[in-house]
């Protein structure tokens, strides 16, 4: 299983693990993950799964392909780190991954 940070908008760090394959958002969906609402189950249809990668991880996550960049265009707070958690898909190259939650979805 594959560890995962989710910073909450409070410093909150909640430590999850997911299984290869799933989307970063199931996961913490499954977890409870607090401000990851998710109104479209991960059809990457909303942004209301937006989160902010840590820059150590940049890198390994990779940017947005081009459906999830229009529909970043409706995320509060878009940012050159931000992506759809339904869009970023867990891999064993992941393990560590830390995201920042913003404070709202949008």
């Amino acid at each position: 299983m594959i560890e995962i940070r989710f910073i909450g908008a409070d410093g909150t760090m909640t430590i999850v693990r997911g299984d290869n394959g799933f989307s970063l958002m199931e996961v913490a969906k499954r977890h409870g993950v607090t401000g990851i609402v998710a109104e479209c189950g991960g059809s990457c249809a909303c942004a209301t799964c937006h989160v902010h990668v840590d820059p150590a991880w940049l890198e390994a996550v990779g940017g947005p392909g081009p459906g999830e960049s229009d529909m970043l265009d409706f995320a509060r707070g878009r940012r050159p780190d931000s992506r759809l958690s339904c869009q970023i898909r867990i891999t064993p190259a992941l393990d560590g991954l830390t995201v920042h939650v913003p404070e709202s979805q949008g």
